[in-house]
């Protein structure tokens, strides 16, 4: 999730700074420390916010591949300043070379975080939530199931601004984040009937729905952090803009495995955001790890929009205000100017 801070190095009176402070981690704001909406992975903060659209397109692990395009949308609001909701899906295009065309709209998701752990100095912040996959929301021409699957979550970040050796002040702008979650379907398995025969009856095909292992993170440089924090080198406004990241996800089967296997799914996507006053845009290659990722290198893009400073006395506010989040430390206001 993504944000800008208009604030102040000045002192500055008691209520003010508590604003300022909600206002900083309303744009996932760490201290110091900024961590952008991400594109595969979750960001580890609550906001208001909304991605419109996200377009990916793969080649994807089924057998025989399909070209596989998707075009997503999610909305974020803030409920308190660190509960947070955001609702979400993709509509589908599936192509098969040679072979019949099928779209269709994917399962609605929901997500419900809580920014529980937000520490100014160490530039780390931790969140917990459940995210919710609503069974037959979807078409099940494109792969959408019949049955639900529930995912608790943690989510964290972690900036290196507070690496001490002179030698590596370099280093200061990486961050880190990530989030596991274990994906519990609400049906172990799914019936259908193949085919009926006089003399042995119906012919049922049972599948199992494992449950996954979800898991990943990014790897970011922040340059605006660099010459705000660590040293100026000298970039225009709009290189400075720039974040480059690598992202990674992945799925692994750790039960009711009988039907799925026993591999690890996933993708690596390296790429660049370029993070603006009111929005940002993002560009990633999608790298399939092995051939039941996905074959080919794809690619996704997404225009991300900030709804807090874009609308900042309406939609872009909590709708219970006045609770700040739970911080460890001295809260921090820091001057950001020209965006998230």
């Amino acid at each position: 999730m993504t944000r800008k801070i208009r604030g102040s190095f000045a002192a500055a009176a008691s209520l003010a700074t508590l604003f300022q402070t909600a206002h900083a981690h309303a744009h996932c704001f760490v201290g110091s420390r900024f961590f952008p909406a991400t594109l595969a992975v979750d960001d580890p903060c609550v906001a208001d916010e909304l991605s419109l659209p996200t377009v990916s397109v793969l080649k994807n692990g089924d057998d025989p591949s399909a070209r596989q395009i998707d075009i997503s949308g999610e909305f974020s609001k803030r409920i308190t300043e660190d509960v947070g909701i955001s609702v979400g899906s993709a509509f589908t295009r599936l192509r098969v070379p040679g072979g019949p065309s099928a779209s269709g709209w994917q399962n609605l998701e929901t997500t419900l975080k809580y920014q529980f752990l937000t520490h100014p100095e160490a530039e780390f912040v931790m969140s917990a939530g459940l995210s919710v996959e609503w069974g037959k929301s979807g078409n099940p021409s494109v792969g959408a199931e019949k049955f639900s699957v529930l995912t608790p979550t943690v989510w964290f970040g972690k900036g290196f601004g507070d690496l001490a050796p002179d030698a590596l002040s370099w280093a200061r702008a990486f961050a880190i984040t990530g989030q596991f979650g274990y994906a519990v379907p609400t049906w172990p398995r799914t019936v259908t009937v193949a085919g009926f025969d006089p003399d042995s009856g119906f012919d049922l095909d049972i599948e199992h729905n494992p449950r996954f292992l979800v898991w990943g993170g990014t790897l970011q440089y922040n340059f605006r952090y660099l010459q705000s924090n660590v040293v100026d080198i000298g970039l225009p406004d709009a290189l400075a803009r720039l974040i480059p990241i690598v992202e990674a996800q992945f799925q692994t089967p750790v039960a009711n495995r009988l039907t799925s296997g026993f591999t690890t799914t996933g993708t690596v996507n390296p790429g660049l955001l370029w993070i603006g006053n009111y929005f940002q845009i993002g560009a990633e290659a999608i790298i399939p790890i092995n051939r039941k990722s996905g074959r080919d290198v794809g690619w996704m893009a997404q225009l991300h929009f900030y709804l807090d400073d874009i609308f900042p006395r309406s939609i872009g506010r909590p709708i219970i205000p006045g609770v700040l989040p739970t911080t460890i430390g001295r809260p921090t206001v820091v001057s950001y100017q020209g965006g998230r």
